[in-house]
């Protein structure tokens, strides 16, 4: 199939094409997290590329949990002129556009000053890594409440300032995944046990957000194909959840895969299993989608036109490209001439796993910042030295970050020798 047909999605809407800009952190939120004048010359970039979607990266529900200090977030009406403007950028070629909507739950970095929430009180384990990130607090009923309503509220500040849709982040073990996963979800009440208790939250949250939206307005769901992981999140869990969320409004699911703790989405995993070149997720998305009522995207590797094709071919609905995009935003428009290009980022081989996986997201975001000042990508920067920049700049992202959160709510962070230790 010609990735260039169009896709109506169950709400009637229609995506011009089958390639999408998949969601990459982005690091490039202002004052008060919202989107600056980089973030919007970054996704004109991409809207002029010819991609039928654009997703964005994670904007967070709660800026009092945040995936990093350079993230953006929505959770009122104070900034949204600023996300107006993103969302006209984003729509200016004439691709849908759409907001990914996520919490971190324990994947929030300790050096925000933040109390980290989880289904269950157990930290990341990522060996020498593992004080990077806050000791998560068990969520308690008030604290699940608090966070549907979260989802729905950014969700309906999304369509008011003008995005087509959202994408629900269920996904690479983020909050809602990590209610998901049996090792991260260890509770006997109504949100743990079985895999029908712990799906509970990702639906009520789907339901909320589609309670608040109009029905044009798509809402997606980005889940995990597997984990990675022993006696983690597998297909099997990952296609009944799909026969769950057969039965609610979704418009589409992506299917990814991976967490901070086996980060399948770069190409790795830690469970032994041998990943794809290229389409990591492909064999898993096709078993699962064959249980899908709704169109289903893959994404996960992705950079060559004939792979894409044979991702259509094989029955999958949208192709997800991420990467490949940070470092040539035109691929889609040059694919459609007929131009070959296979853009990507050298493997990074270093013993240290985490630390290859930080610094891959380092080249990579080098790619973004570099795109949203005007400027052409860089793919052959080092590895070394994309992974300093990235730390000099969060470490100075995370100093504004804590003053403003201070700011806000002077009693909020966490005691400053807990916050230095982790830094």
């Amino acid at each position: 199939m010609s990735p260039f047909q169009s896709l109506t999605l169950p709400n009637g809407s229609t995506i011009p094409n089958r390639l999408a800009k998949a969601a990459m952190e982005e690091g490039l939120a202002g004052v008060e997290q919202a989107p600056t004048r980089e973030l919007v010359q970054l996704y004109r970039a991409w809207a002029e590329g010819g991609a039928g979607l654009l997703l964005t990266g994670n904007v967070m529900v709660d800026s009092g949990a945040m995936t990093g200090p350079g993230g953006v977030a929505l959770e009122n009406e104070k900034s949204l002129q600023k996300f107006r403007e993103w969302a006209r950028a984003g729509r200016s070629g004439g691709a849908q556009f759409w907001m990914q909507i996520s919490h971190p739950g324990r994947q929030t970095p300790a050096n925000l000053g933040q109390q980290a929430l989880a289904p269950s009180a157990i930290p990341l384990e990522l060996g020498k890594l593992s004080k990077m990130f806050a000791t998560p607090k068990a969520m308690s009923e008030d604290d699940i409440a608090e966070v549907i309503q979260r989802f729905a509220r950014t969700s309906g500040l999304a369509e008011q300032a003008g995005f087509t849709g959202v994408e629900i982040h269920a996904a690479h073990g983020y909050l809602l995944s990590q209610f998901l996963s049996p090792l991260s979800n260890k509770r006997v009440d109504r949100w743990g046990g079985t895999l029908e208790n712990r799906a509970r939250l990702l639906l009520e949250v789907v339901r909320a957000v589609r309670a608040v939206v109009a029905p044009d307005f798509s809402v997606a769901v980005k889940l995990n194909s597997a984990d990675f992981q022993r006696g983690g999140f597998d297909v099997s869990d990952a296609r009944r959840v799909v026969e769950m969320l057969n039965g609610l409004p979704v418009d589409l699911v992506e299917l990814s895969g991976g967490s901070y703790e086996a980060p399948a989405m770069q190409g790795t995993a830690r469970d032994g299993r041998t990943l794809a070149r290229e389409a990591y997720f492909l064999e898993f998305a096709s078993e699962i989608a064959a249980s899908a009522r709704m169109p289903v995207m893959v994404t996960g590797g992705i950079r060559r036109l004939a792979v894409a094709e044979q991702i259509l071919d094989s029955g999958i609905n949208m192709v997800g490209i991420a990467t490949a995009l940070a470092i040539a935003p035109q691929l889609p428009r040059e694919w459609r001439e007929g131009k070959d290009r296979d853009p990507q980022v050298a493997p990074i081989r270093w013993k240290n796993k985490a630390l290859a996986s930080l610094a891959y997201m380092a080249v990579v975001r080098f790619q973004m910042h570099r795109l949203g000042r005007g400027r052409q990508s860089k793919p052959d920067i080092s590895p070394l030295w994309a992974f300093l920049w990235d730390q000099l700049g969060t470490q100075k992202h995370a100093r504004r970050y804590r003053r403003w959160m201070t700011a806000r709510n002077p009693v909020a962070l966490m005691p400053a020798d807990a916050v230095e230790e982790a830094i």
